[in-house]
C-alpha cells in the first residue's frame, strides 16, 4: 500500500516546471543555415531562419528579398510535397537576415527546403553553407551566380564547407580550400543533415596548361595560338613595338593607313601575353559568369573588342536596378581592343581614363554602387584622318584641315596620356616579309615575364605603382642625364616620365639586362606620342 502511495505521488512543482519549459523549447525552436548573396562582386553571409507558429496556416519568406527568391516558395512546396513531405497546419516564416541588404538569387531554395523538412529536428551547423537551386522534382541545380559567390566568400576566408549541386562541381572543383558536399537531390541533402555525414568531395581540377614556379608562386601558360604573328609581313617597328607591350601589359596604340595591319596586330597580341596566376584565371572566370557565359578555365587572358556604337552602359557595366558587369571588366587581366579610336564617343573616352589610372570601375546607381576590378592593357587603333590616306605616299587625302584637326580633337591629351607606346603604321610593300612567329615572341614575353617576377614585382612592367617605380626603374647617372634632357626638351609630364621609365624597363627585361642603358631609354623615347 506504501509502495502505491509511493508510486501515486506526484513529482515535484520544479520538475513539471522544467518539463514545461522543455516542451516549449522544442515546439519553438528557431532552426537556421547559412547561405549568402552577392553585393556587386562582393559576397555578404546571410542567415536563413525559419520558424513553425500556430495560426493561419500560410508560408511566407521575408527579409528584402527579390522575386526570384519569393517564387522560391512554389519550387520548395513541389520539391517537397514530390518527396513525400507533409507540411504541418502552421505559419511558415522564413527570414533572410540581416533584413536590410537586398537580396537576389535562386540558390536559397535549398537552404528553405532543408529548414522546412526538418522542422522538428535542431540544426547546429554553424561553419555549414547550403547552396542550390530546386526543381520542381527536387532534383539540386546549379545557377550562374554560385561560382562568383563561392569564390568571394573563400577569398574573404568566410567558408570552409559547403552543400552544392553536384553538377556545378565541373566548376567548383576550381576552388581550392574548400569541403564541398555535392548533392544530386533534395532528399539526399535532408539525409546528410539527418545522419551528420558530411562526405566531402576531394576532386581537384588539373589546369591543361604548362606551368612555371618563380618565388614559390605557381603560373599557368597556355601554348594554343590561334592566330600567328607570321602573318603579319613587314611592320617591323609595330611588333618590337607589340613585343614591348605583351611583355610589360603596356597600353599600345597604333596608328596607319586602313589595311597596314593594325587589326591584324592587335588580334594576335592575346596569344603572346605572359602567364596566370591561379587566381588572375579565378577572378577571369568570375568574370565570366556574371556576364553569363561559361568559362573554359584555360590559362589565357582574355580579349574584348567593342564596336565604336557601343553604349557607355555595355562597355562600362550598368543598369536602373541591378549594376551589369561591362566589357573593361570582362577584359580583367587581359586586352581591351578599341579599333577606329576617335569614332568611339567623347563620355567613353574621358570615362576610360578612371579604370587606365586606377584598375577599377565604380558604377553610382540610385538604387546601388558597385565597384569591378578592370587591371586591363589597353590596345587601340585609329586612321591618321578621316579618310584614311593622310599617311599614303600613293593615295591623296580628300580631307581638309579643319576634319582632321575635328578628327585628332576627340582625342584629349589627359587620355592619351595614359597611353605608353605610339607607333605609326609603314605602307604596306610588295616586298614585306615575315620574320617572327608568334611562338618565338612568346618566349621572349616568358623571358621578360621571368624578370619581372624574380625581382619580387607584384605587378608587371606597365602596371607598376609610383614607388614601385622608384624601386624597380631606377637608372644611372649617365641615362638620367639622357632623361632630364628629354624631359626639358618635349615638356614630358610627370606621368610620361613615369611611363617611359616603365617602359625602358620592359625593354631591358627582353635584353635580360640587370639595368637600365642608355639604348633602353632611347628605344622606349622613340615610342612617345609626337
Amino acid at each position: 500500500m506504501s509502495q502505491n502511495n509511493h508510486s501515486g505521488k506526484l513529482p515535484p512543482k520544479s520538475t513539471l516546471t522544467t518539463k514545461r519549459m522543455d516542451t516549449k523549447k522544442k515546439k519553438n525552436i528557431v532552426n537556421h543555415l547559412t547561405c549568402a548573396t552577392l553585393e556587386g562582386l562582393s559576397a555578404k553571409i546571410i542567415e536563413v531562419e525559419a520558424t513553425f507558429t500556430k495560426g493561419l496556416p500560410g508560408f511566407s519568406v521575408v527579409g528584402l528579398v527579390s522575386s526570384d527568391i519569393q517564387e522560391a516558395k512554389e519550387r520548395v512546396k513541389s520539391a517537397l510535397l514530390t518527396n513525400d513531405f507533409i507540411f504541418p497546419p502552421l505559419k511558415i516564416t522564413i527570414n533572410l537576415s540581416p533584413s536590410d541588404i537586398k537580396k537576389s538569387g535562386t540558390h536559397f531554395d535549398l537552404s528553405i527546403a532543408l529548414l522546412n523538412a526538418l522542422n522538428k529536428e535542431e540544426i547546429l551547423e554553424e561553419e555549414l553553407f547550403v547552396f542550390g537551386e530546386l526543381g520542381l522534382d527536387g532534383k539540386v541545380k546549379s545557377s550562374s551566380t554560385l561560382f562568383p559567390l563561392i569564390l568571394s566568400l573563400k577569398e574573404q576566408g568566410l567558408l570552409k564547407r559547403a552543400i552544392v549541386p553536384k553538377v556545378a562541381m565541373e566548376h567548383l572543383s576550381h576552388i581550392a580550400g574548400v569541403d564541398f558536399i555535392p548533392v544530386e537531390t533534395l532528399s539526399q541533402a535532408i539525409e546528410i543533415l539527418k545522419n551528420k555525414e558530411f562526405k566531402t568531395s576531394t576532386t581537384q581540377f588539373a589546369y591543361q596548361a604548362n606551368s612555371m614556379s618563380i618565388n614559390e608562386q605557381l603560373f599557368y601558360d597556355c601554348s594554343e595560338i590561334e592566330s600567328d604573328f607570321s602573318d603579319v609581313k613587314g611592320q617591323s617597328i609595330a611588333k618590337r613595338a607589340a613585343l614591348i607591350a605583351a611583355a610589360g601589359m603596356h597600353n599600345f596604340m597604333m596608328e596607319g593607313n586602313p589595311g597596314c595591319g593594325k587589326s591584324m596586330i592587335a588580334k594576335r597580341l592575346k596569344d603572346i601575353l605572359p602567364p596566370l596566376l591561379e587566381t588572375e584565371m579565378l577572378t577571369i572566370a568570375k568574370h565570366q559568369f556574371l556576364d553569363g557565359t561559361t568559362p573554359d578555365f584555360k590559362a589565357k587572358r582574355p580579349m574584348r573588342s567593342p564596336h565604336h556604337t557601343a553604349t557607355s552602359a555595355s562597355i562600362f557595366g550598368g543598369g536602373s536596378h541591378k549594376a551589369r558587369i561591362g566589357e573593361v571588366a570582362l577584359a580583367h587581366n587581359g586586352i581591351l581592343f578599341f579599333d577606329e579610336l576617335p569614332h568611339f564617343s567623347k563620355n567613353i573616352l574621358e570615362a576610360l581614363r578612371e579604370p587606365l589610372q586606377d584598375k577599377k570601375v565604380n558604377i553610382s546607381r540610385v538604387n546601388s554602387k558597385v565597384q569591378y576590378e578592370a587591371d586591363i592593357m589597353f590596345v587601340a587603333a585609329m586612321n591618321p584622318c578621316p579618310c584614311g590616306n593622310a599617311l599614303s605616299k600613293k593615295k591623296s587625302c580628300r580631307c581638309s584641315e579643319q576634319e582632321v584637326k575635328r578628327y585628332k580633337n576627340r582625342l584629349s591629351d589627359p587620355f592619351l596620356e595614359r597611353v605608353d607606346l605610339f607607333v605609326v603604321m609603314q605602307e604596306v610593300n610588295m616586298n614585306d616579309k615575315m620574320d617572327y612567329s608568334s611562338k618565338e615572341l612568346k618566349l621572349m614575353v616568358n623571358v621578360a615575364f621571368k624578370s619581372q617576377m624574380q625581382r619580387g614585382q607584384s605587378n608587371l612592367n606597365g602596371k607598376l605603382k609610383e614607388d614601385e617605380i622608384e624601386k624597380f626603374c631606377q637608372i644611372n647617372q649617365e641615362t638620367e642625364k639622357i632623361l632630364f634632357s628629354a624631359i626639358e626638351r618635349f615638356a614630358l609630364s610627370h606621368r610620361s616620365i613615369n611611363s617611359i621609365k616603365k617602359i625602358a624597363r620592359t625593354i631591358a627585361d627582353l635584353d635580360q639586362s640587370v639595368d637600365i642603358e642608355k639604348k633602353h631609354l632611347f628605344e622606349a623615347l622613340s615610342y612617345r606620342r609626337r
